[in-house]
């Protein structure tokens, strides 16, 4: 019976892996009205259904929770991203149907669905569960202690007796690390939906025991939703108005940016549909110097298609991974949604935030004094290290030969449940 449970509550993706004995681990897989997975997108829907009582809601996750949004955008909340807001004390809660909720409720509820989902598959009995933390919580102001404060909150409920943190990027060495020929500094990074962590460790083997001694960390909130918000800022945005002007009496005046920033989040569109700035919003369109522009962006809101967008920035993205160009597409914005996109112009786009990813590298190396050379192997994971220029980028510090890659997805839950199986789990935790 499995004893450990490695749990990468993700930005982006949710993954659990069980320890099964020595060195073997697996993925847990989950049930939903959408099939089975062994991943499960970080999203919750809530809808009222009589079904389950008047007082009662409907709660799906990941992609079932998407479907649900989307089969019944106007009688649906839905909340992504939800780890975004765990280090940040400005939120307190968030109402789902007259309900407030924080953000250690919204947790262990997520962590109930991939229970329920999971069915036999779910262990009877687990003695220890193991949580990745990244280096650095996504926000302007993050508060760690915070964040783990509600981390424990959620996992507490669920009545795990042990309860440990590690470093995200550390168990991705750890799983890394079980390939290992010889003993080896490994540089780890981890590029998430929300952050970029970066962690340097020393591993070696004793009489066939693997050991590590933690040289640096360093990370950074940067990590693909960036990229894609950048995207859209750039594909997107001026073609529904940013950047053009309205009258207001003598004045010619900008429409308001703050308008914009909803597509950073392709649900945000639904709920800004439901607030003063939307009515504010169409209010402009009648003194707009470019009123079909404004006309254009109400309608993106008003039919829902926010997860369209998604789907369809995620798309080029993932093509100018393999491909110097590729055409975005995407039919509601008309003429001006189909275009080609050039990889030069996408990396120009990011460029400040691969700045920023560059600098916590650089971080870490100067705070331990590691130079390049010193470092056996470079071990990239999280689905963002396919982006080219982020892989160029540890290709023109350390020599091609050192740099792998493997289990984007998978490899810290994996390397958590293993860290979970060994006698020193103390020493791992962050």
């Amino acid at each position: 019976m499995a004893r450990a449970l490695g749990l990468d509550f993700g930005t982006t993706n949710t993954v659990l892996a069980l320890a099964t004995g020595g060195s073997e681990t697996r993925s847990m897989h989950f049930q939903s009205s959408v099939g089975v997975t062994d991943t499960m997108r970080t999203a919750l829907s809530f809808m009222k259904d009589p079904q389950v009582g008047a007082q009662a809601l409907k709660v799906e996750a990941g992609q079932a929770a998407i479907r649900q949004f989307i089969d019944n955008p106007g009688d649906c909340r839905f909340l992504q991203s939800i780890k975004t807001f765990a280090a940040s004390a400005l939120f307190q809660g968030t109402l789902i149907f007259a309900r407030r909720h924080a953000f250690d409720d919204l947790m262990e509820i997520f962590l109930r669905r991939l229970k329920a989902y999971a069915g036999a598959d779910w262990p009877a009995e687990v003695s220890r569960v193991i949580a990745g933390r990244p280096v650095q919580f996504a926000g302007a102001s993050p508060d760690p202690a915070l964040a783990l404060e509600r981390y424990n909150a959620a996992l507490t409920r669920l009545g795990f007796p042990e309860i440990h943190y590690v470093y995200e990027p550390v168990a991705a060495a750890y799983y890394f690390a079980q390939t290992l020929k010889s003993d080896a500094t490994v540089l780890v990074a981890d590029f998430g939906g929300g952050t970029t962590d970066y962690s340097l460790i020393r591993f070696e083997r004793q009489a066939g025991r693997l050991s590590a001694t933690p040289i640096g960390h360093s990370g950074v909130g940067i990590a693909g939703d960036h990229f894609d918000s950048r995207m859209i800022d750039h594909l997107v945005a001026p073609e529904i108005g940013k950047g053009s002007h309205f009258k207001s009496f003598d004045k010619v005046l900008e429409v308001p940016s703050g308008y914009y920033a909803n597509f950073a989040r392709w649900n945000q569109l639904s709920i800004f549909k439901t607030t003063r700035e939307f009515t504010d919003l169409k209010s402009l369109v009648r003194s707009a110097l470019e009123p079909e522009k404004l006309e254009l962006f109400i309608d993106l809101v008003e039919h829902d298609e926010g997860y369209p967008l998604y789907q369809a920035i995620s798309a080029t993205k993932m093509a100018l991974s393999a491909d110097e160009e590729a055409e975005f597409h995407f039919p509601p914005l008309g003429k001006a949604g189909h275009k080609g996109v050039r990889r030069a112009d996408f990396e120009s786009w990011i460029a400040p935030d691969l700045a920023r990813i560059e600098g916590a590298l650089d971080e870490v190396l100067e705070k331990t004094n590691t130079p390049a050379g010193a470092i056996d192997k470079v071990f990239l994971t999280g689905g963002t290290s396919f982006v080219p220029a982020v892989r160029n980028l540890f290709l023109r510090r350390f020599d091609a030969g050192k740099i792998e890659s493997g289990g984007e997805l998978l490899s810290i839950a994996h390397g958590l449940a293993l860290i979970g199986e060994s006698d020193d789990v103390a020493a791992w935790a962050a």
